[in-house]
């Protein structure tokens, strides 16, 4: 389904954190949000569904308006993995079973244990499904955590840093199980990264903010190194390393150097 957001602008108290905010992404693409820190990238993505609620603007899913949706309908639209999250004193089983929350009225169903069963299968996560959730890795918490947002069914991937203190091969490994799932679901995606390197190698489009606005909003292959300087205020040098942009900071920028 494509994603589409007009006019979104949202403030803490009379600061305002997000101006004017407007954007299309088609189903099965992938869209890297990024900006420096306190840019409104987290902020940006609890409108999305509806944690937060913008002052203005509309949320589509398709041509239907998110804001007319109660919590369980948008928790069927979107899946959302947090920048922060506790590990549940429970099972893994029973931690991505929590997923299927929005379709349960009384208890799990087959339906729900078999659609848990499939997602651990998938993700290759059935040597962990019987172990205490509070007792893994960060690596292997960031897989479950996204394993529980598959478990809605959503149509919308909405990830917040999922990589964050993550070393470089779970780094991979979770962005891989995401792209796959997109892929294979027809899923949309907009995920939050400081990473510019991991966004290049996942992301299908590049949405940058500064100043709370949007900067640039374009395929990734039209960014340039003015585009990301201008953005962190870092010269930066770009390079192809086995088909894959990479990115390679030079230094800060004095803002009396920029124009």
């Amino acid at each position: 389904m494509i994603l589409t957001i007009s006019g979104i602008r949202f403030s803490y108290n009379s600061h305002p954190v997000l101006k004017d905010i407007s954007f299309t992404l088609p189903e099965g693409k992938i869209l890297g949000l990024l900006g420096v820190n306190g840019a409104g990238k987290s902020t940006l993505l609890k409108c999305l569904n509806r944690i937060l609620k913008p002052q203005t603007g509309v949320i589509r899913i398709g041509d239907q308006d998110i804001s007319s949706l109660t919590k369980n309908e948008i928790a069927k639209k979107f899946g959302y993995v947090p920048q922060r999250h506790s590990e549940e004193s429970m099972t893994v089983f029973d931690l991505i079973l929590l997923g299927r929350k929005p379709y349960i009225k009384w208890t799990a169903t087959e339906k729900d244990l078999r659609i848990v069963e499939d997602i651990i299968s998938v993700m290759g996560l059935r040597h962990l499904a019987h172990r205490q959730a509070n007792q893994l890795s960060g690596g292997e918490v960031q897989k479950i955590i996204l394993a529980r947002a598959l478990a809605q069914e959503p149509r919308i991937l909405l990830l917040d840093e999922p990589t964050s203190n993550l070393d470089l091969k779970n780094q991979l490994q979770v962005m891989d199980l995401m792209k796959r799932a997109v892929t294979t679901q027809g899923l949309t995606a907009v995920v939050s990264v400081h990473d510019i390197n991991l966004a290049f190698r996942y992301a299908d489009y590049f949405l940058m903010l500064k100043d709370h606005k949007i900067h640039t909003l374009a395929p990734k292959d039209q960014i340039t190194a003015e585009t990301i300087q201008d953005v962190y205020g870092v010269s930066v040098m770009m390079g192809c390393v086995e088909d894959h942009t990479v990115v390679v900071p030079v230094k800060p920028i004095d803002t009396e150097d920029q124009p």
